[in-house]
This record gives structure tokens, sequence and C-alpha cells, in this order.
């Protein structure tokens, strides 16, 4: 027996998410029927973070147990042979059995990408959501930095969200201009440090790292920094919303395929 993990990457445009469900081609679907052949029996995958059709992932990691000696290197070779070209297994490494994809998570790293222009990009428009009219980034930054910490984030959790619990601790948020773009359409998201302040960019990133998230969190947060980006809400606004808890209250939810899922955190001791 032995336990491994993977980290993914995605394009999450087509289908219904990573988690399988009756109809419909998900991730976890895909992944399953790839490690079939390699394992000679079924293969049940644990994701980390069940993302929603249409939102994609550039660190996605996912675990599972086989009972068959094979190396790391193999499982990246054989299952990125099985995949569609829009899933690949970027790496893969043995962890100890106790390690699970979801619950040994200590936090997850989302990015939600708004294109900010009067007209839209056709190589940017199934990666990032189209604003039109000005947005005041350094007052959306300002309400972004203000709700880190810990608090009960009820406000932007979607209907049918099943959370024992809506707290959430926050360690990190942010809304900047991306003012480092590398060439080709997808760089932006690539690039892993702070997002800049180039006002003649039409990017616009939202970073969030925190220690959970409910049920459309993210998008319902970068629905309301836009509403404050708009000038519709002052930037102090949003921590009044969190206190108030009305999910009515708060912005719209913003479009699946603006956001990634960039990284999972896990302790040293989990690989």
């Amino acid at each position: 027996m032995a336990t491994f993990k993977i980290t993914l990457a995605y394009d999450g445009t087509g289908f219904v998410g990573w988690q399988r469900q009756a109809d419909g081609v998900s991730i976890q679907g895909l992944v399953e029927e790839a490690l079939r052949p390699l394992a000679g029996t079924e293969v049940a995958v644990a994701g980390a973070g069940r993302t929603d059709a249409g939102v994609h992932a550039v660190g996605q990691v996912a675990s599972f147990t086989i009972e068959r000696s094979v190396d790391a290197a193999t499982i990246v070779r054989a299952m990125n042979a099985r995949l569609p070209r829009e899933v690949r297994v970027l790496s893969a490494e043995e962890v100890p059995s106790s390690f699970h994809a979801r619950f040994s998570a200590r936090g997850k790293t989302y990015r939600y990408l708004i294109w900010n222009a009067e007209v839209e990009n056709p190589f940017e428009r199934s990666y990032s959501w189209h604003v039109t009219g000005p947005l005041d980034v350094e007052a959306m930054d300002r309400a972004a930095r203000s709700i880190e910490g810990e608090h009960d984030f009820a406000v932007f959790q979607a209907s049918g969200g099943d959370a024992a619990s809506t707290v959430r601790r926050i360690v990190r948020c942010r809304a900047g201009r991306s003012s480092d773009r590398p060439d080709g359409p997808r760089g932006s998201i690539l690039d892993d440090r702070d997002a800049g302040t180039n006002a003649a960019c039409s990017m616009l990133a939202i970073d969030v790292a925190g220690d959970g998230f409910l049920r459309h969190m993210v998008r319902t947060l970068v629905g309301s920094l836009v509403e404050i980006g708009r000038g519709r809400r002052d930037w102090a606004w949003i921590r009044d919303l969190i206190a108030g808890g009305d999910r009515a209250a708060a912005g719209r939810t913003a479009p699946a395929h603006g956001l990634f899922l960039m990284s999972v955190d896990y302790d040293d001791a989990c690989g």
C-alpha cells in the first residue's frame, strides 16, 4: 500500500467542477479514470478543494492510496498520458498513510481575475470577469485588507452551504492591478508575486488566503469589492456587511470562470 499526494492544474471550462456528479464530466472522475489502469482497480481520489463548475486550478492537491509498487515519476507520466490536455498532473510524491488532501490541509490561496476595460479581451474571456467602467482599486484593496483576521463570514456563504461553522480566518487579502504581465494571455495568474498598482494595466487580481472557505465565499467577496470599486459603497462598508450577516446586502456572486485555486498549504510533516 502506498499513499500519494499529487498536485494538479486544470482549466475548469466545460467541467462540472472537481467533485464527481451524476451528470457531466468532473475533474475527480477524470483523475480516478486515469489511475484505474495504473492501479489495476478502482481508486478513490480525495481533493483538497471542491472547486465549482468553471473554476480553474493552478495548484489543486489530491491524494489516493494504491495497492501497487510504483514510483512518483511513473504516476505523473501515466496519468498525463490518459488525462485530457485541460488537466495536468504537475507533480507526485509518496506521503505518510495518514495524509489526506482535504483534512490535512491548513489553508488555501485563491486568486480572482477581473478584466477592467471597456472592451473585453477575447484571450481573457474564459479566465476573468469583464467589468467595465473605472474601478477604485485603492478603495478595494483597503476594504480587502480590513477583513483579514478571524470573522463570521456567513454573509459571503451561498445558499446550500453545509458548513458546521461559518467562522474562518483570512490571513491575507489584497486587490491590485497586475503590473507584471509576461507574454501570453495566461501569464498573469502564474506570477505569485504581489499584484502591482499600474493603472494602465487592465487586469486586476484579488488574492485571498485563509484557513478555509465557505461555498462561493471568494466569489461573493469579489462581487462586494467591485461594489466598492464602482463607488457604490465606502471601503468600510464591508466590515459592517460582515457584522450584519445579511447575504442579500452583499454584492453579486462573481462568475466562476475568474476564480483560480492557486495553492494548498500543509504542515511540513504532511509533505
